[in-house]
């Protein structure tokens, strides 16, 4: 549909070597902060930390786990059906003799 013109690849390569040149500079240009973080502010911090961590695990832990689940209980079911009409078919056969 749009064919890339050796311009744009160009513009696209000199922006991207812009844009890193400032981001190296500008880390390089920071200095430390002298500041002080209180006993409240850095318990809440890492109580935070905590949350977010623990909601990423259950929220993988949820898109992984129930799917499975759901397999599982669909293999259990077909099984335990297999095995009913098996014994329905051993059933029918004994009795016929």
């Amino acid at each position: 549909m749009f064919q890339r013109i050796p311009f744009q690849r160009a513009f696209c390569q000199r922006s991207l070597g812009l844009a890193s040149l400032v981001l190296v500079s500008s880390s390089l240009a920071a200095t430390p902060a002298f500041a002080y973080v209180g006993p409240g502010a850095g318990l809440t911090a890492i109580g935070t930390m905590i949350a977010v961590i623990l909601a990423l695990v259950l929220a993988v832990v949820g898109f992984v786990w129930y799917p499975l689940k759901r397999l599982m209980r669909k293999k259990r079911t077909a099984s335990t059906q297999e095995n009913v009409q098996a014994e329905e078919a051993s059933d029918d056969s004994r009795g016929s003799q």
